[in-house]
């Protein structure tokens, strides 16, 4: 059985890549995690984990074309596969089910004033 649980990181990417699209190669979606959470992150740590995430089944990648600038390399394009759709529709439900219960939120009172 294949293994369904994600981490942090892992749903981060994984979202990334369906934001991406066609874009979601390895240093793009570095780029875009320290975009959008403003947190510096290694490539390394991205190929690992887009890796374990196509082992997962989360995701499929292929090869594109060469780039057209003099000089342009291939690149390992990612795409989500309709099980790492349904994996993320769960996640994002589990925590809302979660959210939905924390009572200061459940209730309008977060106990500060905005």
């Amino acid at each position: 059985m294949k293994e369904t649980k994600l981490g942090e990181f892992e749903e981060v990417l994984l979202l990334l890549v369906g934001i991406l699209r066609g874009e979601a190669y390895a240093f793009k979606l570095a780029e875009e995690f320290e975009s959008q959470t403003g947190r510096s992150i290694s490539i390394g740590a991205v190929h690992s984990t887009l890796s374990r995430l196509e082992k997962k089944g989360f995701l499929d990648s292929e090869m594109s074309a060469p780039s057209p600038t003099r000089g342009g390399r291939r690149k390992r394009v990612y795409s989500i596969t309709a099980l790492g759709d349904r994996i993320l529709a769960e996640s994002k439900a589990f925590k809302q089910s979660l959210w939905d219960q924390y009572p200061p939120l459940s209730t309008g009172n977060l106990g500060f004033n905005l």
